[in-house]
């Protein structure tokens, strides 16, 4: 039996990817969540094999909360789920910990397929992930500017772009305003802009937020 916790901040996502996963006998899923926080705490309290877990919800988004559970739980399969293309979080969140990475348009069969293989203490890379690592090694030099961040930066990069103040991202991230302040210089200096509304249209033409 492989016990999975569901994570997504819409309760009628969650509603349909458990229909689907409850028909399979091997698959029970044992606790939902709908923000990043939740999830973090549902880690702290269930007994879980994997957890599969929306990339973008409010507040604590599955970015923030990635790098939490695998410090508090570093044996559990972290599934994430998005609707953004694989090019642009993938490789991010991998190199974060996640165990796998599927977009939400993907075959319903695709999920149980990277649940199985998570369960194991696996990896589950898709064909368009491994596209894209393979990819990487040829193109490092000529990646756009974000693929230059550092994890960190990226995650703070993200916030900014999306209108989050330097305090509010220091309270989600648990850092200080002069931490967060220090990447924000950082990251504008790899990405030659000059203002978070440069962050933001960057971040909405290159599709990294809605």
């Amino acid at each position: 039996m492989i016990k999975i916790g569901l994570v997504d901040d819409h309760a009628i996502v969650r509603a349909g990817i458990k229909a689907f996963l409850t028909s399979f006998v091997e698959f029970r899923v044992v606790g939902e969540a709908g923000s990043g926080r939740e999830a973090i705490d549902l880690v702290r309290s269930t007994d879980l094999d994997v957890l599969v877990m929306d990339l973008s919800m409010p507040g604590q988004s599955g970015i923030d909360a990635l790098a939490m559970i695998r410090a508090k739980a570093p044996d559990i399969g972290v599934l994430m789920l998005s609707g953004h293309p694989a090019e642009h979080y993938a490789l991010n969140l991998i190199r974060q910990g996640a165990s796998g990475y599927l977009n939400k348009d993907c075959d319903p069969q695709e999920i149980a397929t990277a649940i199985r293989t998570v369960a194991l203490g696996r990896r589950y890379i898709s064909p368009k992930v491994a596209e894209l690592l393979a990819g990487e090694l040829d193109r490092k030099d000529n990646a756009p500017p974000h693929k230059h961040l550092s994890e960190r930066e990226f995650q703070v990069f993200l916030k900014l772009a999306q209108g989050e103040s330097v305090g509010t991202i220091g309270e989600e991230l648990s850092l200080s305003v002069k931490t967060i302040s220090t990447y924000r210089t950082r990251l504008m200096e790899k990405m030659n802009l000059s203002s978070n509304s440069d962050l933001t249209y960057y971040a909405m033409k290159a599709q990294l937020i809605d």
